[in-house]
């Protein structure tokens, strides 16, 4: 099997490769930012005591969570400009992975947050504590060593949704494996060679979650 795959053909397209590496880890660095950014906004909302806000915010999460972030995209890249919005690729891609990951992020934080006995939180309220120093000195640093895992793993699913963008002619990482799949006709080498980095990023990922979480002090809920 390996007498058929061609390894110089690979070396000639390893700078194409590279780029798409470099142009899928800042992707997903923004996106996985936005998402942050966007899961924090979506649980404070839900577990917001104003029933709207509530509402919405639950009707979001609800609504990404079941369907397909294809269809998502999609709706974003085709359907926006048909009502009068139109976003250049990148930012579209960009949005639609933040939007998507976002909901799922949003129930991760919210699950590290009532995870929180009520009783530290009344204990804090004894002493006289506001809202937000609850948050900032009981609640948070206890959530946090709790929602890293599984934050670290939504980064991961990130990471690997942004092969769709080469659906909508962003360049990116499964983008240049299709450019040597259509130049030269050889899935096996391009497709072989863009798992290969996609496993490079995951190991990556990994080993920053490890050396972060060796790093820094948590509470652990009593």
């Amino acid at each position: 099997m390996l007498e058929a795959f061609n390894f110089r053909v690979l070396f000639d397209y390893m700078p194409l490769f590279l780029k798409g590496l470099w142009a899928t880890a800042w992707l997903s660095a923004i996106s996985l930012a936005g998402a942050l950014l966007v899961g924090m906004v979506a649980c404070g909302a839900r577990l917001s005591k104003f029933r709207i806000l509530s509402a919405l915010a639950g009707a979001y999460i609800e609504a990404i969570r079941s369907t397909p972030l294809l269809a998502q995209l999609y709706f974003l890249y085709f359907g926006l400009p048909s009502l009068g919005v139109r976003l250049p690729e990148y930012q579209t891609g960009i949005l639609a992975l933040s939007l998507n990951s976002g909901a799922y992020m949003a129930e991760i934080i919210r699950a590290g947050v009532l995870s929180v006995s009520w009783g530290q939180i009344e204990a804090a309220m004894a002493y006289g504590l506001n809202y937000f120093q609850r948050m900032r000195y009981v609640v948070l640093p206890q959530a946090l060593g709790i929602t890293i895992p599984p934050l670290l793993g939504q980064a991961i699913v990130l990471v690997k949704d942004s092969a769709l963008l080469s659906l909508i002619s962003v360049f990116e990482l499964t983008r240049a494996g299709q450019i040597i799949t259509s130049e030269r006709f050889m899935p096996a080498e391009g497709f072989f060679t863009t798992a290969l980095l996609y496993l490079l990023i995951y190991y990556a990922l990994k080993a920053f979650s490890s050396w972060w979480q060796k790093r820094l002090i948590f509470v652990q809920p009593a």
